[in-house]
Protein backbone atom coordinates (compact mmCIF):
# COMPACT_ATOMS: atom_id res chain seq x y z
CA UNK A 1 0.00 0.00 0.00
CA UNK A 2 1.31 3.38 -0.99
CA UNK A 3 1.95 5.79 1.84
CA UNK A 4 0.72 9.37 1.95
CA UNK A 5 3.78 11.67 1.89
CA UNK A 6 4.56 13.54 5.07
CA UNK A 7 3.97 17.25 5.16
CA UNK A 8 7.27 19.05 4.50
CA UNK A 9 8.48 20.89 7.59
CA UNK A 10 9.16 24.56 7.00
CA UNK A 11 8.87 28.07 8.40
CA UNK A 12 6.61 28.95 5.47
CA UNK A 13 3.07 29.35 6.74
CA UNK A 14 0.15 27.45 5.24
CA UNK A 15 -3.24 29.06 4.66
CA UNK A 16 -6.08 26.67 3.74
CA UNK A 17 -9.37 27.35 2.00
CA UNK A 18 -11.84 24.96 3.59
CA UNK A 19 -15.52 24.22 3.24
CA UNK A 20 -18.28 22.61 1.21
CA UNK A 21 -18.43 22.39 -2.56
CA UNK A 22 -19.29 25.50 -4.54
CA UNK A 23 -18.46 28.05 -1.84
CA UNK A 24 -15.77 30.02 -3.68
CA UNK A 25 -12.63 28.31 -2.35
CA UNK A 26 -10.76 28.17 -5.65
CA UNK A 27 -11.70 31.73 -6.59
CA UNK A 28 -10.48 33.07 -3.26
CA UNK A 29 -7.32 30.93 -3.30
CA UNK A 30 -6.36 32.39 -6.68
CA UNK A 31 -7.18 35.94 -5.52
CA UNK A 32 -5.00 35.59 -2.42
CA UNK A 33 -2.16 34.06 -4.41
CA UNK A 34 -2.24 36.95 -6.86
CA UNK A 35 -2.63 39.64 -4.20
CA UNK A 36 0.35 38.42 -2.17
CA UNK A 37 2.35 36.89 -5.04
CA UNK A 38 2.62 33.53 -3.28
CA UNK A 39 2.22 29.97 -4.57
CA UNK A 40 -1.19 28.37 -4.41
CA UNK A 41 -1.90 24.67 -4.24
CA UNK A 42 -4.71 23.50 -6.49
CA UNK A 43 -7.27 20.94 -5.37
CA UNK A 44 -5.87 17.63 -6.62
CA UNK A 45 -9.19 15.80 -6.07
CA UNK A 46 -10.90 17.97 -8.68
CA UNK A 47 -8.41 17.00 -11.41
CA UNK A 48 -8.32 13.35 -10.34
CA UNK A 49 -12.10 12.95 -10.12
CA UNK A 50 -12.81 14.96 -13.27
CA UNK A 51 -10.44 12.65 -15.20
CA UNK A 52 -12.20 9.62 -13.70
CA UNK A 53 -15.60 11.04 -14.66
CA UNK A 54 -14.48 11.96 -18.18
CA UNK A 55 -12.98 8.51 -18.81
CA UNK A 56 -15.65 6.26 -17.33
CA UNK A 57 -18.48 8.38 -15.88
CA UNK A 58 -17.45 6.91 -12.52
CA UNK A 59 -17.71 8.83 -9.26
CA UNK A 60 -15.43 8.88 -6.22
CA UNK A 61 -15.08 5.61 -4.34
CA UNK A 62 -13.36 4.91 -1.00
CA UNK A 63 -10.31 3.50 -2.81
CA UNK A 64 -9.79 6.90 -4.49
CA UNK A 65 -9.19 8.78 -1.25
CA UNK A 66 -5.60 7.71 -0.58
CA UNK A 67 -4.46 8.46 -4.16
CA UNK A 68 -6.16 11.86 -3.83
CA UNK A 69 -4.37 12.48 -0.52
CA UNK A 70 -1.04 11.45 -2.04
CA UNK A 71 -1.53 13.81 -4.97
CA UNK A 72 -2.59 16.67 -2.68
CA UNK A 73 0.46 16.31 -0.44
CA UNK A 74 2.81 16.15 -3.41
CA UNK A 75 1.35 19.42 -4.73
CA UNK A 76 1.55 21.07 -1.31
CA UNK A 77 5.15 20.00 -0.69
CA UNK A 78 6.12 21.24 -4.15
CA UNK A 79 4.55 24.64 -3.38
CA UNK A 80 6.43 24.81 -0.08
CA UNK A 81 9.74 24.23 -1.89
CA UNK A 82 8.82 26.94 -4.39
CA UNK A 83 7.91 29.35 -1.57
CA UNK A 84 11.18 28.62 0.24
CA UNK A 85 13.18 29.18 -2.95
CA UNK A 86 11.35 32.45 -3.64
CA UNK A 87 11.55 33.53 0.02
CA UNK A 88 7.76 33.78 0.40
CA UNK A 89 6.15 33.88 3.85
CA UNK A 90 3.20 31.62 3.05
CA UNK A 91 1.35 29.47 0.54
CA UNK A 92 -2.37 29.25 -0.14
CA UNK A 93 -3.89 25.77 -0.26
CA UNK A 94 -7.18 25.31 -2.08
CA UNK A 95 -7.85 22.34 0.24
CA UNK A 96 -6.09 19.95 2.61
CA UNK A 97 -6.36 16.37 3.82
CA UNK A 98 -8.79 17.30 6.60
CA UNK A 99 -11.23 18.29 3.84
CA UNK A 100 -10.71 14.88 2.22
CA UNK A 101 -11.37 13.27 5.60
CA UNK A 102 -14.62 15.21 6.06
CA UNK A 103 -15.84 14.05 2.66
CA UNK A 104 -14.85 10.47 3.46
CA UNK A 105 -16.78 10.49 6.71
CA UNK A 106 -19.87 12.14 5.17
CA UNK A 107 -20.04 10.02 2.02
CA UNK A 108 -18.97 6.68 3.53
CA UNK A 109 -20.93 6.65 6.79
CA UNK A 110 -18.12 7.70 9.10
CA UNK A 111 -15.46 5.53 7.42
CA UNK A 112 -11.94 6.77 6.69
CA UNK A 113 -8.79 4.96 5.64
CA UNK A 114 -6.33 4.74 8.54
CA UNK A 115 -3.58 6.23 6.36
CA UNK A 116 -5.72 9.32 5.84
CA UNK A 117 -6.47 9.57 9.56
CA UNK A 118 -2.76 9.27 10.38
CA UNK A 119 -1.78 11.89 7.80
CA UNK A 120 -4.38 14.37 9.06
CA UNK A 121 -3.26 13.94 12.67
CA UNK A 122 0.34 14.78 11.79
CA UNK A 123 -0.33 17.92 9.75
CA UNK A 124 -0.11 21.54 10.76
CA UNK A 125 -1.72 24.56 9.14
CA UNK A 126 -1.53 28.14 10.34
CA UNK A 127 -4.95 29.41 9.29
CA UNK A 128 -8.12 27.92 7.86
CA UNK A 129 -10.52 30.10 5.89
CA UNK A 130 -13.93 28.44 6.22
CA UNK A 131 -16.05 29.50 3.25
CA UNK A 132 -19.73 30.06 3.92
CA UNK A 133 -22.72 28.84 1.94
CA UNK A 134 -24.13 32.31 1.30
CA UNK A 135 -23.05 32.24 -2.35
CA UNK A 136 -25.01 30.60 -5.18
CA UNK A 137 -24.43 26.89 -5.71
CA UNK A 138 -23.07 26.19 -9.20
CA UNK A 139 -23.54 22.74 -10.74
CA UNK A 140 -20.77 20.81 -12.48
CA UNK A 141 -19.88 17.16 -13.15
CA UNK A 142 -18.59 16.55 -9.62
CA UNK A 143 -20.85 18.54 -7.31
CA UNK A 144 -23.82 16.65 -5.91
CA UNK A 145 -25.13 18.14 -2.68
CA UNK A 146 -27.01 21.36 -3.51
CA UNK A 147 -29.72 20.57 -0.95
CA UNK A 148 -27.35 19.63 1.86
CA UNK A 149 -25.28 22.80 2.07
CA UNK A 150 -26.08 23.53 5.72
CA UNK A 151 -25.31 19.94 6.75
CA UNK A 152 -22.02 20.00 4.84
CA UNK A 153 -21.03 23.40 6.24
CA UNK A 154 -21.64 22.10 9.75
CA UNK A 155 -19.52 19.00 9.04
CA UNK A 156 -16.61 21.21 7.97
CA UNK A 157 -17.00 23.64 10.88
CA UNK A 158 -17.21 20.73 13.35
CA UNK A 159 -14.04 19.18 11.92
CA UNK A 160 -12.14 22.42 12.49
CA UNK A 161 -13.42 22.65 16.06
CA UNK A 162 -12.71 18.97 16.82
CA UNK A 163 -9.14 19.32 15.55
CA UNK A 164 -8.42 22.59 17.35
CA UNK A 165 -7.72 24.45 14.11
CA UNK A 166 -7.16 28.20 13.91
CA UNK A 167 -9.90 29.43 11.58
CA UNK A 168 -12.17 32.26 10.59
CA UNK A 169 -15.51 32.02 8.81
CA UNK A 170 -15.94 33.93 5.59
CA UNK A 171 -19.29 35.26 4.44
CA UNK A 172 -20.40 37.79 1.86
CA UNK A 173 -19.38 38.62 -1.67
CA UNK A 174 -15.93 38.08 -3.19
CA UNK A 175 -14.68 41.52 -2.15
CA UNK A 176 -15.80 41.09 1.45
CA UNK A 177 -14.29 37.61 1.66
CA UNK A 178 -10.99 38.76 0.19
CA UNK A 179 -10.80 41.65 2.67
CA UNK A 180 -11.61 39.43 5.67
CA UNK A 181 -9.14 36.76 4.56
CA UNK A 182 -6.42 39.36 3.97
CA UNK A 183 -6.92 40.85 7.43
CA UNK A 184 -6.63 37.41 9.04
CA UNK A 185 -3.55 36.48 7.04
CA UNK A 186 -1.78 39.75 7.78
CA UNK A 187 -2.47 39.26 11.49
CA UNK A 188 -0.29 36.13 11.34
CA UNK A 189 2.73 38.29 10.65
Amino acid sequence: MEKIPSQKRTVVKRIVLFGPESTGKTTLAKQLSEKYDVPWVAEYAREYLQDKWDCSRAICQPEDLVPIAIGQMKLENKAIIQAENEKKQFIVCDTDLLETLVYSEVYYNGWADQRLLDAVSSQNYDLYLLTGIDVPWVADDLRDKPHEREKMYEAFRSALEANGCNYISLQGNQTTRLESASTAIEALF
